[in-house]
């Protein structure tokens, strides 16, 4: 078992829980997340846990690299905030557990265990975060302007001034006003020329 910690009164308790848990064995200890990287290339424990907020390599960071790596090692994440993101974000990097802080180190060694075992845990005050998060991820992404704004801003770029565009469109020109308020708008722009070069830059008018 490998702990990482930046706080050393926390990394200790940590430490001291994990010697006195029968199921678990304590390999080696680190105060950032190189060092944490670093031991768990040479020791390659059965689990690890590692603060997010660490120095010089975030958890998440840890987790990844050592997928990279092929590691065994199953890493339980601990934050000292409730974030679904981070949630998420450390499942997805392929973390085997995220809990916090506000967790009794007797349950923290429960999760160690846990996941040592093959197993997988979300702390429950993460748990709901991390729904709103899946929920939040599995939206279709808006489009950032309606088709017809998207045709009015071509017809911008074409040098159509609102009563042509009217014509073209089948539109009152107060309208083609309207649509051309809201695409400056959405593109944070105050002028046609202004619209029509975000436009470019975002691939609306390719």
């Amino acid at each position: 078992m490998v702990v990482a910690d930046d706080h050393p009164g926390y990394l200790d308790a940590l430490e001291y829980a994990i010697r006195n848990c029968p199921d678990l064995e304590l390999a080696g200890a680190a105060a950032d997340g190189a060092e944490a990287l670093t031991l768990l290339r040479e020791l390659k424990p059965t689990a690890a846990i590692i603060d997010q907020h660490l120095p010089k390599r975030l958890g998440v960071e840890v987790v990844s690299a050592a997928q990279q790596d092929g590691l065994p090692t199953r890493i339980v994440i601990l934050s000292g905030e409730e974030s679904g993101q981070l949630a998420f974000e450390a499942v997805q990097a392929g973390a085997a557990g995220v809990i916090t802080k506000t967790a009794t180190l007797p349950a923290i060694c429960d999760v160690l265990v846990t996941v040592a075992q093959g197993g997988t845990v979300i702390g429950a005050e993460l748990q709901a975060g991390l729904a709103e998060e899946l929920r939040a991820r599995s939206q279709p992404a808006r489009p950032l302007l309606t088709g017809r704004e998207i045709e009015v801003l071509r017809l911008v770029a074409a040098g159509e001034s609102a009563p042509e565009i009217a014509r073209i469109v089948f539109v009152s020109p107060s309208t083609v006003r309207t649509h051309i308020k809201n695409v400056f708008e959405k593109l944070g722009v105050s002028d046609r020329a202004a619209a029509v070069a975000e436009g470019m830059r975002r691939g609306l008018l390719e």
